[in-house]
């Protein structure tokens, strides 16, 4: 009989018993802090693409499998969370919105959905008969195609806001409303001179309606008091927890009109030295002032897995709704105008090549055909001035894509940070505004998508809500919100659910070179996960929008649970 160890060399024997002694003797992982078992796991991650359980370690993933590979890392002060066949996915960056603004918008005037002009005005009157004598009446949200697309005039309001000035914005921030109080108080009347990159609409005498477009905003922002600390504080805290609801456990701050820049990142900054952040924020400053955040960085680095700096945000254009996109060719709908861009290219390209020189991560506001292209040919003369490196240029919305430009995205590396629910959104009446043929290529997620470029999914929050299911749906259907739509506008743009989730979780990080740390479920990652009470990638695309988020996870930590 041959001995069984005569048919092993004795080297190959010695290791084989090392390795079994080894693990005999080695001592049993210390318990999870926190498991999820009993999932639907998607993973996101490639080399195991769905599990059951997910063993997590203080803010770390420390264990991804099965339900019984998990179990032993189940002791007596371990938190469970048994999941009874719900979907955990990745915690949802959401890489684009306003933060501040859209916390201050949660208790300010409704107007979003106002349907005329009567229960505009009457939303309003409604408002301010709780507001203080002197103190401004700020957000709204207001959408004038919901009654037609006539522009609210001051004269609508001026009797129902006798005390406060009030300055409210249409949905997509590139133009506001003033009162006539509001307008005294910036100065601003009939002898006030255009202003470029903006638009004073005046009626038939001159005087201003009370509407100001994009750069002419500022003339009433300047007038407005800054907020108090404690406001801002509030403002933060309103805007956390109603992102938690909705399963946000990252945002890319790109501040707003309504709160600078500089006083959100200070905002942060006291949250997370009272250790209040139950979101991590990446925040963005202005283009404009990028050596003041290459001197911050100097002097404060660029922060931690919490709170992050190190990009920059400029505007080439305005927006579609408001006719300040930079178009290629005139509006459908308005022949004589196609648009304008905010500032000089010479300026523009200036700005960007200096704050990339300093290392900075250029975030830039493009909408329009012309903006989209004039914005790529930029980052081209950025990368010929300063040479190759991993720089992550981004377009931020990226909405109105002349085809051959399409290709560009992959081929120059630039990241397409776009939002789902402005496609279902704005396809109720974007057609009369750039005509059919131009909306083929109008969030053209799939195009981007199919050519190998990254596409980032965000909300623009406060101009559209925080909630990445909502963003999914508007992504897979683009059934449009007047029901208009039953197979999707634009359809042979629809991604598929996996898609999207990977444009709210690996591709938000990697929007921000955070890869390594977030945007999937696996050992090493931080713990930020999502459980939701269905599996999106398993009922029909119409009810995505009807799941619900049942907890949120941040750092192992439930943050928010239905």
């Amino acid at each position: 009989m041959v001995s069984l160890f005569s048919r092993y060399s004795p080297k190959l024997l010695l290791v084989s018993l090392l390795a079994c002694a080894a693990a005999c003797s080695s001592p049993q992982a210390p318990p999870a802090s926190l498991v999820v078992t009993g999932a639907r796991v998607w993973t996101g991650d490639p080399e195991l693409p769905w599990a059951q359980a997910v063993a997590v370690s203080d803010d770390e993933i420390v264990a991804v499998g099965s339900v019984a590979e998990i179990a032993p890392l189940i002791g007596d002060d371990t938190e469970v969370i048994a999941a009874q066949g719900s979907l955990l996915v990745p915690g949802f960056i959401d890489t684009h919105v306003h933060f501040l603004a859209g916390g201050a918008a949660i208790a300010s005037v409704q107007l979003r959905d106002a349907q005329t002009p009567e229960e505009f005005t009457q939303r309003i009157e409604a408002f301010a008969t709780s507001a203080e004598p002197g103190e401004w009446i700020i957000g709204g949200a207001w959408d004038h195609t919901n009654w037609g697309g006539e522009l609210p005039r001051r004269d609508w309001i001026d009797a129902v806001t006798p005390d406060n000035p009030l300055w409210v914005s249409r949905l997509d921030g590139h133009m506001a409303l003033a009162n006539s109080f509001a307008l005294q108080q910036a100065g601003v009347d009939a002898d006030t001179p255009d202003v470029a990159g903006g638009e004073i609409i005046r009626d038939r005498d001159g005087r201003p309606t009370g509407i100001l477009k994009d750069n002419a905003m500022l003339l009433v922002q300047k007038a407005m008091p800054e907020p108090t600390e404690r406001q801002l504080d509030s403002y933060l805290d309103a805007a956390m927890k109603y992102v938690a609801q909705h399963g946000v456990t990252t945002v890319h701050d790109m501040f707003d009109n309504v709160v600078d820049g500089w006083v959100g990142l200070e905002t942060y900054r006291r949250a997370e030295a009272r250790g209040d952040l139950i979101t991590r924020i990446y925040a963005v400053t202005p283009l404009g002032e990028w050596q003041r955040l290459a001197d911050d960085i100097d002097r404060n680095g660029r922060g931690d897995e919490w709170l992050k700096t190190g990009g920059v945000k400029g505007f080439m254009d305005g927006s579609l709704g408001s006719h300040t996109a930079a178009m290629l060719e005139p509006f459908t709908d308005t022949p004589g105008s196609s648009g304008f861009l905010l500032d000089s290219l010479d300026n523009l390209r200036e700005m960007m090549i200096g704050a990339d020189a300093a290392g900075l991560q250029l975030n830039i506001h493009a909408i329009g055909d012309k903006a989209i292209r004039d914005l790529l040919d930029i980052y081209l003369d950025v990368v010929e001035e300063n040479g190759e490196r991993d720089r992550r240029l981004r377009m931020e919305h990226a909405q109105h894509i002349h085809p051959e430009d399409i290709p560009r995205f992959a081929v120059q590396g630039v990241i397409a940070s776009m939002q789902p629910y402005h496609a279902i959104d704005d396809g109720r009446w974007a057609e009369a505004v750039i005509g059919a043929e131009r909306a083929r290529t109008t969030y053209a997620f799939k195009s981007l998508i199919d050519s190998d470029a990254h596409v980032a999914l965000g909300s623009d929050w406060y101009v559209a809500p925080a909630e990445p299911i909502a963003g999914i749906y508007a992504a897979v259907t683009r059934r449009t919100l007047d029901g208009k739509n039953p197979d999707g506008w634009v359809p042979e743009q629809k991604i598929t659910v996996e898609q999207a989730l990977r444009g709210y979780t690996s591709e938000g990080a990697y929007a921000s070179f955070e890869e390594d740390r977030k945007g999937t479920i696996k050992p090493g990652m931080l713990a930020d996960m999502v459980l939701i009470d269905r599996d999106l990638t398993a009922i029909p695309p119409d009810t995505i929008r009807d799941a619900k988020v049942l907890k949120t996870i941040v750092g192992g930590r439930v943050v928010y649970a239905r």
